[in-house]
């Protein structure tokens, strides 16, 4: 079962990622670079911001680094203690694949840490900003899910490495929203008695 799972995973990704055209490599390959996306962190703190005020946007910034800590961390033991190759990595693959990148990367993709940071990222902010953006939580999502697929497309994650990441870093953001409620709640409990 678990051999035919792996195998139907390399045809996905053999499938999707020779979908690619050189018209679209530049696109997804800046897609793929965190550095890019940068002003749209910034974007999202301020966000946070004009939501949460000074002193909370400063507790779910730290949270939200946590998190991302945390989604690295994780990620990294289950890329070390699986040892699941990268597909630029393994044979019968890399002979038939597109790596649109100079490079490919470590030598272990399972799983995406891409995926799940930014799935983890989405889920968080999403939440927390659900009341005043409603639908932010959903372009969060296929923003994140389109970060998924860049891996795919530059063709160093196979598509399982990218569900899984998508599930854990899921998780994650929900688990570090339900911290980020809790922790607000005290504060806001401490500063009320500190009134009276």
């Amino acid at each position: 079962m678990l051999d035919q799972l792996i195998e139907f995973d390399k045809e996905l990704f053999i499938y999707l990622n020779g979908l690619g055209t050189d018209t679209w490599d530049g696109f997804w390959l800046a897609y793929t670079n965190k550095v890019y996306w940068i002003p749209f962190y910034i974007f999202l703190a301020y966000l946070l911001y004009k939501r949460l005020g000074t002193k909370m946007v400063l507790l779910t910034l730290l949270i939200a680094i946590l998190m991302v800590s945390f989604t690295d961390q994780i990620t990294n033991l289950f890329k070390h203690g699986f040892e699941r190759l990268r597909p630029c990595h393994q044979d019968g693959v890399k002979e038939v694949m597109d790596l649109v990148k100079s490079r490919c990367g470590g030598k272990y993709g399972y799983f995406s840490g891409h995926s799940s940071n930014s799935m983890g990222v989405a889920m968080l902010v999403g939440l927390m900003l659900k009341e005043k953006y409603k639908y932010l939580i959903y372009i969060l999502i296929v923003w994140a899910l389109m970060m998924g697929y860049s891996r795919i497309y530059i063709g160093v994650h196979y598509p399982l490495d990218v569900l899984s990441g998508f599930i854990f870093g899921g998780l994650s953001g929900f688990m570090f929203y339900k911290l980020d409620k809790y922790l607000q709640s005290r504060f806001t409990i401490k500063e009320v008695d500190e009134v009276k």
